[in-house]
């Protein structure tokens, strides 16, 4: 079994003036969703309490490199690309 843990970062969104993105992190059998910069788990199919913990963490501790990963995610840049 391969232990790679896979993680990826939406785009920021805005909503009543407060700025957040998605962590999605999966290991093909696990799968769980966090917010930022609440730094919070919000969605978890298969983690343990222990490891969401530790996503959590990761989380906190990464906060200002996922938030530039998210600031440069544009999706009409990257539609257009495609398109």
């Amino acid at each position: 079994m391969d232990d790679a843990l896979n993680m990826s970062v939406s785009q920021v969104f805005r909503k009543n003036g407060e700025k957040y993105a998605f962590v999605l992190f999966s290991d093909g059998e696990k799968n769980a969703e966090g917010k930022i910069p609440h730094c919070k788990i919000i969605a978890n199919s298969g983690f343990e309490q222990d490891e969401v913990a530790q996503l959590e963490a990761y989380m906190g501790k990464e906060l200002t490199n996922l938030k530039k990963m998210a600031a440069s995610i544009n999706t009409v840049r990257a539609f257009m690309k495609n398109g």
